[in-house]
């Protein structure tokens, strides 16, 4: 029962980066051309505040401080920096960028959260990179250091929001939905006034344009992110890191089947890969005997509750 309801919540945390992987497509097809800022102030201040609305508590104590750091890593600061990459670099490139992040998360969860890091892990996340590779990369893609610099930037803030998360868990009586809202709130409140000193606000705005911010907003932040908060309280760290490579493979399959794009056997390959690595990272439920042999499990076993967390 527990492997069953571990693999249902996997499969529902993965929802979310599927979803961000239609980020590149709205970004280039729907969006107003070179304005990142723009793209994450809309998609986050606007279902923040109607999630804050809809939740009515606000955050007490500790909490004031530590949902102004995760609002910035989860959302201000990825956000930006991945709209960053997005406009920068192909796809393919930005993606791949990003995907070097459950390495990082591997590493903050054994300095962080005392996780071992345990031979099957270092393979998922090898395996996983190596997908993405075979799946994105294209020969002619070119490299500009600006979309790498905000790529990596932006996986080491995903990173540090992840295991953070876990590390904190959630005030006792808040839900999910709130703790999405503060965060999305303050990442959006956190960018608004640097999108208006250095972009302003563009002069026309037409209809395609507001279908993709409302798309990015509701779909891509409010239900999204609801979801991953949810995930990370459930799953271990690396195994919500690693079903970030979902977002590459949405990609693919949208390029394929909205934009009309061939899918090589190398693609095909990738895939394969990524879905491998996906699977190695999951958490299995352990045999009772080995359990009672093995003692306490750790953290990185078990979700962090509601309420709990370390300073």
């Amino acid at each position: 029962m527990k492997g069953n309801r571990l693999a249902l919540d996997a499969v529902l945390t993965a929802l979310a980066p599927a979803v961000w992987g239609s980020t590149y497509l709205v970004t280039t097809e729907l969006l107003p051309p070179g304005r990142p800022l723009l793209a994450s102030t809309v998609r986050a201040l606007p279902a923040g505040l109607v999630l804050l609305t809809v939740g009515r508590v606000l955050p007490r104590g500790v909490w004031w401080w530590r949902a102004l750091v995760l609002g910035v890593l989860n959302i201000g600061a990825f956000f930006y920096l991945l709209f960053v990459a997005a406009y920068h670099l192909p796809g393919g490139v930005a993606a791949l960028v990003v995907a070097l992040q459950p390495m990082l998360v591997l590493l903050l969860a054994a300095f962080l959260l005392k996780d071992r890091i345990r031979p099957m892990q270092l393979a998922a996340c090898v395996l996983g990179v190596l997908g993405v590779a075979l799946l994105v990369l294209q020969p002619q893609a070119g490299v500009d250091a600006v979309g790498v610099l905000a790529g990596l930037g932006g996986a080491v803030c995903m990173a540090s929001g992840i295991v953070l998360t876990k590390r904190w868990g959630r005030p006792d009586g808040v839900g999910v939905l709130t703790f999405t809202g503060w965060q999305l709130t303050v990442g959006g409140l956190a960018l608004a006034p640097v999108t208006l000193v250095v972009e302003g606000l563009p002069s026309r705005i037409t209809g395609t344009n507001i279908a993709g911010f409302a798309y990015l907003s509701v779909i891509g932040a409010l239900f999204a992110y609801a979801i991953w908060f949810r995930g990370i309280g459930r799953l271990p760290a690396l195994a919500v890191s690693i079903l970030g490579f979902a977002s590459p493979l949405a990609a693919t399959g949208l390029g394929y089947v909205v934009l009309g794009q061939a899918l090589t056997p190398l693609q095909m390959t990738g895939a394969a890969a990524v879905v491998a690595a996906v699977a190695l990272a999951q958490p299995r439920q352990r045999r009772t005997a080995q359990a009672q042999a093995d003692g306490p499990v750790s953290e990185s076993d078990n979700h962090i509750p509601a309420g709990g967390g370390k300073l």
